[in-house]
């Protein structure tokens, strides 16, 4: 008896949380596009339709470097660093 009861205590207790995490993937799934905002997440569509896989890989791998080059352009000149060595 004690065992059929701890048996049913747990599914029980599983139904419950499957139940709260179903609810907690449905209210945050729809948000997750629409919060995905940003620099890179605005361009990122742009190399959608335009030319092969590799293409795109391409250009998106160009502006990702081109990106951090300018970040780190920007970091040094905060820091009062010369740009070229």
């Amino acid at each position: 008896m004690k065992a059929l009861f701890g048996v049913v205590s747990l599914l029980i207790a599983l139904a419950i949380v499957g139940l709260l995490a179903a609810r907690q993937m449905k209210s945050v799934a729809p948000s997750v596009a629409p919060s995905a905002t940003g620099p890179a997440a605005a361009e990122v569509p742009s190399f959608a339709g335009s030319g092969t896989p590799r293409e795109q890989s391409q250009q998106l791998q160009q502006k990702v470097q081109s990106d951090v080059a300018k970040a780190l352009e920007q970091g040094a000149a905060a820091r009062g660093e010369p740009g070229d060595k």
